[in-house]
């Protein structure tokens, strides 16, 4: 009799400190992840502000030097140096003031530790001419992201599909 309840309360001693220490885990994984989607918010912030300015080598060194761009629409796949190059000249038409250009990010899963990152989501690329023409796309994405020296880089961007703007909408 004794021996079953020394049995019983060991068995509920473990299960209690097991409860404690897992939600300390879950806890302290929280705070990880937390401080990891900060550090990437101020990554696609700095996107953003890079193509709203067009200031290309801001954007550029948000790209790591061997990076992808898949294109889902277009069925291809680059180098996104070569992605890079043809867009230089969309961020010195922003600059100069010919064109108002804008990027915005919203996510619908957000994986990864503390040197990689798998985002999804939806980008919406906006722009406006100089007769105030506004063209707004909504692209369906996937960003392989790697923490390299401290500093995020994007590895690969997966531009898989159009979006509409009700989807856009609904991940807010």
């Amino acid at each position: 009799m004794i021996r079953n309840i020394k049995l019983t309360l060991t068995i509920c001693l473990v299960t209690v400190v097991s409860i404690i220490a897992g939600t300390a885990l879950a806890e302290t994984a929280n705070d990880h992840d937390k401080a990891r989607l900060s550090k990437l918010n101020k990554y696609w912030a700095e996107v953003s502000r890079a193509v709203n300015e067009g200031d290309f080598a801001a954007y550029k060194a948000t790209c790591h030097e061997e990076g992808v761009l898949v294109s889902g629409v277009r069925k291809t796949s680059q180098p996104l140096s070569e992605a890079l190059a043809r867009w230089e000249k969309g961020f010195t038409a922003t600059k100069s003031g010919k064109v108002q250009a804008r990027v915005e990010f919203r996510f619908s899963q957000r994986l990864g530790d503390s040197k990689t990152s798998h985002e999804t989501g939806i980008f919406r690329y906006s722009t406006v001419d100089l007769e105030g023409i506004r063209q707004d796309e909504y692209i369906h994405f996937e960003g392989l992201l790697v923490n390299k020296d401290g500093k995020w880089k994007i590895l690969m961007e997966y531009q898989k599909s159009i979006a509409t703007r009700e989807q856009w909408q609904a991940l807010k």
